[in-house]
């Protein structure tokens, strides 16, 4: 699973708010960014970077809370984190960019379509739900697995319920590659009460959402069908709403099929936007 290398430069961009979020910078050509999801990083979208640096500027970055980002423990919202993801596009890239966001990451990017719609030219929505009434929130074996593990340290609690975000089976399957990708997420952890700060944000989203249909941008939607965090009938809600809406369904994929399926998904990622 280790990608290829590429030129990368990093960088500190700073938040409205006075806070620093950490950022990597790759290629040229129209603006790319990427956002990740619930306590992750940079690190996710490793392998993700190289094939996408060929056409595009691609910024991934860190959501105040983890990574290499500021950790300010204060209340967050979806709405504060997608301004700073247009803090980096604005200080990195240029605007109108492509948006490719997994999970929170998905949260992020349809509230800056939102709030800022002459900032985004496309969307990509990765495993991820516009909330509100009408979507099917995180399972409650989920819920309670996350509860349980959320006194432990951030490598035990990783280790304890990473697997869940995967498709069943799929850690046992890929021992090596969840070990790699579990070595990369403890490089630079996310502590326990940032990621609750994250969460807190997430629930609030859920419990409101935004509307779908209110979404004027070219969007490609990619679901696995065996998401065990964010269901996929979600895919369907957004699918249904957005006007013109792509679909890209991933049999057997779990919430985590941006690392499962990684060629699939940057195949389809480097088409859509381009």
């Amino acid at each position: 699973m280790t990608s290829s290398v590429t030129s990368s430069s990093h960088h500190l961009v700073q938040t409205r708010d006075g806070h620093t979020l950490y950022a990597e910078v790759a290629g040229e050509g129209s603006t790319l960014l990427l956002i990740q999801g619930l306590g992750y990083a940079t690190w996710a979208w490793a392998s993700y970077v190289p094939p996408l640096a060929e056409r595009f500027r691609v910024i991934a970055f860190d959501n105040r809370g983890a990574g290499r980002s500021d950790k300010p423990d204060e209340p967050y919202s979806i709405e504060l984190l997608a301004e700073d993801a247009l803090a980096v596009v604005e200080q990195l890239g240029t605007t109108p960019a492509h948006i490719a966001g997994i999970s929170m990451g998905g949260y992020i990017a349809l509230t800056l379509a939102q709030l800022h719609p002459d900032a985004v030219a496309s969307l990509a929505l990765i495993s991820t739900t516009c909330g509100g009434p009408l979507a099917e929130g995180v399972p409650e074996s989920t819920l309670a697995a996350w509860a349980a593990a959320s006194a432990l340290d951030p490598p035990s609690f990783a280790r304890a319920t990473m697997p869940i975000s995967f498709a069943p089976g799929w850690t046992d399957e890929h021992p090596d590659d969840f070990e790699e990708l579990l070595a990369a997420r403890l490089a630079h952890p996310t502590p326990a009460f940032a990621w609750r700060r994250q969460f807190a944000a997430c629930e609030a989203f859920s419990a409101s959402g935004i509307e779908p249909a209110s979404v004027t941008h070219p969007t490609l939607i990619v679901h696995g069908t065996a998401d065990r965090v964010v269901p996929y009938a979600n895919a369907d809600l957004l699918a249904g709403a957005i006007p013109g809406a792509e679909r890209l369904r991933l049999e057997g994929a779990g919430h985590l099929a941006l690392l499962e399926r990684p060629g699939e998904i940057t195949a389809a990622l480097l088409r859509f936007f381009s």
